[in-house]
């Protein structure tokens, strides 16, 4: 298990992020990049085989009030297609005890996201072919789709409260269905 100090170090160290939310530019129009359902990231049709690429991309994308992802810059804005969520959570790292219990998500881009008040869960409930689609709200619209095995290492470690099955992070407790 990580210590809390460790799991700061992790955080902080990826925090320094471009500053997406001040950079306003009028749309530049379509660019062919397009994340598939795996995660996997295409150019021309071609996959992205750098992940500091990928990683540098995904430090600029944002999904706007339109539904649409974009890539931003302060003087452009690229839109592209994305087939579920532009990232995923491919693993996670639990601190401390019940009480004061920390669960934070690695993303396929090698960032860590803690679980908490403005990064929850949601897509617990019954999505499309009656199978749960667990994501992660990160910040600038986006989310990233918890892979199926670290679904089940969440659910391995949850608790029961009545007949509602969830985990406590940083002192919340988060859903993860109700079962009857």
């Amino acid at each position: 298990m990580t210590t809390l100090r460790e799991i700061e170090a992790l955080l902080s160290a990826h925090s320094s992020k471009p500053p997406l939310a001040q950079w306003q530019p009028a749309i530049s129009g379509d660019i062919d990049i397009h994340i598939d359902r795996q995660g996997t990231w295409y150019h021309e049709g071609g996959r992205i085989e750098r992940q500091p690429l990928i990683n540098l991309f995904a430090s600029i994308l944002r999904r706007e009030a339109d539904g649409e992802y974009y890539l931003v810059t302060p003087v452009e804005k690229w839109r592209i297609r994305v087939d579920d969520t532009p990232l995923l959570a491919v693993d996670m790292e639990i601190a401390g005890d019940c009480g004061q219990q920390k669960i934070i998500f690695r993303l396929n881009t090698g960032d860590w996201v803690a679980l908490d008040r403005r990064h929850w869960l949601n897509g617990l409930v019954e999505h499309g072919a009656s199978e749960p689609h667990p994501c992660l709200q990160l910040d600038h619209g986006l989310s990233a789709r918890l892979t199926r095995s670290l679904f089940y290492r969440l659910v391995d470690v949850a608790e029961r409260r009545g007949f509602e099955l969830g985990v406590v992070s940083v002192g919340e407790w988060f859903s993860l269905g109700s079962y009857e």
